[in-house]
């Protein structure tokens, strides 16, 4: 019988920790029912005593997810953990996530307690966990530098205590793949009650090693699997979660294991999460960055042609990638255009259609032809979970090498029409200028601006992605169009919107 492993993704509590990384609310639930549809069996929603934010999102996660695991993290002491639960209390499948550290550097330095303490404490945490549910998993923080005949001992009372899923994360990406899977199936061998629990694995990226310490932990009897979507998470990241899923499909003969992963979702589930993070991903990211299935070679290209396989292990389709590349043009009609919206998986109300549509012949007047590409840049920038406190309308710029750059901007607010002009170092400047002036938002700095083109040739939509610090937060905001000028505006505009509709 082919082993089952279950998927773990914790994008919403380690992977939303990755800095200047803040979701709204709205955000998380978008992710999490697209997570849900990727077929996910636990969404790690957030640590709810870290924040009220924190709370509100796993409570609403909680309540709003069906088909899926929900597990809220919380320290091994019964504030933390009484404050999970009462956010997960009203989950369809509820888990309480506990955990504290074991290796002898955070003993002394960062808890500053004894072994036997910290034994203690762990098993006290699981057996609070267990009043409120049958679902508890225990972590041993940086297991991999931990003693491993202290980590036997804690892994066999916290099963005792309760716990169904043992997890022993390479908290600091430290390990090799053959260390790692010698690591885990030590543990196993050394402790008598682990047929009991589930053993987990949790592995961080440091050394560009998470995916394959993590399978490595698979192979060695692990039976769930912690990862992130499009890898993010603390430092360099966590495991990520498309790459797992197509190592274990795509190599079966050596890999025979069992999913639940619906992987056409996953393209559009690492969009979603690029979008709302504003994570860009690498163009030659594994699986589903840009170049994943680009060919420049002339003999790549001639292979692929003559038959795919070739050169290609995985068909794009696999992942949900379309190669129909061009699907509309400026002749398309409202019912056109909501077919293949339906068809790329989008769902949508009425009135997004509408703004989406408008902002769609928008695009097509000016390209001709609209790929499957812009059709989604245009949804992950244009159907915003945070609301629009100011929209942009008007954008004229005035520049050259001689003359002192100029932009003037108009913006819709609830109030009404407003309009200024400013000037800069360069034109986008001018325009950021501009909106300063216009939405008169306090402390707004400008820290990152990343410029790309969706699709190729002279008319390429081009999106912007820009990171903006207000109050020692920061926050991203996207916009596209094929006039960069415009694109830089529309970021701009979103980033302050997500500035002041974020707790």
């Amino acid at each position: 019988m082919t082993k089952s492993i279950q998927i773990f993704d914790t994008t919403l509590r380690d992977g939303e920790q990755s800095p200047g990384v803040s979701l709204s609310i709205n955000e998380k639930i978008e992710i999490g029912r697209q997570l849900t549809k990727l077929g996910v069996d636990i969404i790690e929603a957030g640590f709810p005593i870290s924040s009220l934010g924190d709370f509100e999102g796993v409570e609403a996660l909680a309540r709003e997810l069906k088909g899926v695991t929900i597990a809220a993290l919380a320290r091994a002491n019964q504030k933390d953990i009484d404050r999970a639960w009462e956010a997960l209390c009203k989950a369809e499948s509820p888990r309480i996530h506990t955990f504290i550290a074991t290796s002898d550097i955070h003993l002394k330095y960062k808890l500053q307690k004894s072994a036997e303490e910290v034994l203690e404490l762990a098993v006290k945490a699981v057996e609070h966990a267990k009043k409120y549910t049958n679902d508890v998993e225990f972590s041993a923080e940086d297991a991999t530098r931990s003693n491993p005949e202290y980590l036997s001992r804690v892994v066999e009372a916290v099963i005792k205590a309760g716990a169904t899923v043992v997890n022993l994360p390479d908290t600091v990406g430290y390990c090799l793949p053959q260390e790692y899977g010698a690591f885990i199936a030590q543990i196993r061998n050394n402790v008598p009650n682990i047929d009991k629990a589930v053993i987990s694995t949790h592995c961080h990226n440091d050394l560009g090693l998470a995916v394959a310490n993590s399978l490595a932990a698979v192979e060695n009897g692990a039976g769930q699997i912690e990862c992130t979507i499009n890898g993010i998470g603390e430092r360099a990241g966590n495991a990520a979660l498309e790459e797992l899923v197509m190592a274990i499909r795509t190599r079966k003969d050596l890999l025979p294991y069992q999913l639940g992963i619906n992987t056409e979702q996953i393209y559009r589930t690492s969009r979603l999460v690029s979008s709302l993070t504003g994570m860009a991903i690498q163009p030659n990211k594994a699986i589903v960055g840009p170049n994943a299935f680009a060919h420049e070679s002339g003999i790549h290209q001639d292979g692929v042609l003559k038959e795919r396989t070739t050169y290609e292990i995985m068909d794009p389709k696999s992942i949900g990638l379309n190669e129909n590349k061009i699907v509309l043009g400026k002749h398309s009609g409202r019912h056109a255009f909501k077919d293949r919206l339906k068809d790329l998986g989008y769902e949508v109300s009425e009135e997004e259609t509408d703004k989406l549509f408008a902002r769609f012949k928008d695009l097509a007047d000016r390209k001709g032809e609209v790929s499957d590409k812009d059709v989604q840049a245009l949804i992950e920038t244009e159907i915003s979970s945070v609301a629009e406190t100011y929209c942009l309308e008007y954008v004229h710029v005035s520049s050259g090498n001689k003359i002192v750059p100029t932009a003037t901007v108009r913006i819709k607010t609830a109030e009404g029409i407003i309009q200024d002009a400013s000037c800069g170092d360069g034109p986008v400047d001018a325009v950021y200028q501009a909106i300063n002036r216009l939405t008169q938002v306090e402390d707004i700095k400008l820290v990152e601006y990343v410029i790309e083109a969706v699709t190729g040739g002279q008319d390429a939509l081009g999106e912007v992605m820009v990171k903006v610090e207000r109050k020692g937060r920061a926050y991203t905001g996207r916009g596209i169009s094929t006039d960069v000028i415009e694109a830089s505006a529309r970021a701009y505009v979103n980033a302050i919107n997500r500035s002041l509709a974020i707790k």
